[in-house]
């Protein structure tokens, strides 16, 4: 079936006869690549899993900087100075110009808890997000919806502090509601339905507890949904992919540039 105007082709068939349009490969080699590591990490998962490996590691970073300086409460929660220091939001340090902490924020998290609960939405939503749109667009949803929620919660509540990789997660769902709001078939109401239910469930749940930063879970969600309403998906405007392959590597230097800068505070403040 041809993913654009959805009508009968042949399996052989590389460009749509009815809207000539490029077709690319099958859904089930697209949906089920090879696995990597001998099973251990499916391939759809792996940018999701690097950004989960990423979060664990700084987590472990956190436990022990805090073992170390004697101001940690375990390896189950964390003080506000030990957040500070390797890169929550901040109003005041955001104002001097530590931008980076935009980024920075949405890869911390305060307790087991709160990233046991995180990293199991994520793991799955990352997958599904990543198998629609593709790694390049995958990323630059993730990260700019993370910065589009920081910078909510900055405007909402600039004197406190925040972290957590909700603000991307939230993005992922309203790139997903993005793409049922662009297909126009049964697949797309279905898709919009259910991540439309996902934001409200996730939303609800945020204001039924006060320590949930609700403004960068609606910063997230907005800025998701925003740019993938323009972004598309790949196989519905393949001519625009080398340009969001571009805007995916800019979004990894800042991100890559974020984490030096997060690295020289810490250093910084343990001398």
């Amino acid at each position: 079936m041809c993913p654009n105007c959805r009508a009968f082709i042949t399996t052989s068939d590389r460009t749509c006869p009815y809207c000539e349009v490029q077709v690319g490969e099958k859904a089930i080699d697209r949906r089920a690549p090879a696995d990597l590591l001998g099973g251990l990490i499916p391939h759809a998962h792996f940018t999701t899993v690097l950004i989960l490996l990423i979060n664990v590691g700084l987590y472990v970073a956190m436990a022990l900087h805090g073992t170390r300086t004697g101001g940690s409460a375990g390896w189950t929660d964390f003080p506000g100075r030990t957040l500070f220091d390797f890169g929550a939001k901040f109003g005041p340090a955001l104002r001097e110009g530590e931008w980076w902490r935009l980024i920075t924020a949405g890869f911390l998290h305060g307790g087991l808890l709160h990233i046991a609960m995180n990293s199991w939405v994520l793991f799955d939503l990352g997958a599904r997000t990543e198998e629609n749109y593709g790694t390049a667009r995958f990323l630059v949803f993730y990260i700019a919806s993370t910065i589009t929620g920081f910078y909510g919660s900055y405007l909402w509540s600039p004197g406190s502090l925040s972290v957590g990789s909700s603000a991307g997660i939230f993005g992922l769902i309203g790139a997903m509601i993005a793409l049922g709001v662009r297909d126009g078939s049964a697949y797309g109401s279905e898709v919009r339905r259910m991540y439309t239910q996902w934001a409200i469930y996730g939303l609800v749940m945020g204001f039924l507890f006060s320590y949930t930063d609700n403004a960068a879970h609606v910063g997230g969600i907005v800025g998701g949904f925003a740019i993938a309403y323009v972004a598309g998906t790949p196989r519905l405007q393949r001519p625009t992919e080398k340009i969001w392959w571009g805007v995916a590597a800019v979004a990894l230097f800042a991100t890559a540039g974020a984490f030096f800068a997060m690295f020289r505070h810490l250093m910084a403040s343990n001398s």
